[in-house]
């Protein structure tokens, strides 16, 4: 679970555009640079080199 503050403040490194949080799968996802962070242990790993880039479905699935 991510504080709601912190959700607030948090943006995306790449893009600077705000964040969605998945409890699903412990991330979260910038729809703007198609990047989704890691949330391990409570903590937001916001690193480009650990994000993982979303698939075409996710993308889709947005837009729909």
């Amino acid at each position: 679970m991510i504080d709601q503050k912190l959700l607030s403040i948090l943006v995306c490194p790449v893009s600077k555009a705000p964040l969605e949080y998945s409890a699903e799968k412990q991330e979260l996802i910038c729809w703007a640079s198609g990047l989704a962070y890691p949330v391990r242990d409570g903590i937001p790993v916001m690193l480009e080199s650990e994000a993982r880039a979303l698939s075409d479905d996710e993308k889709a699935d947005r837009a729909n």
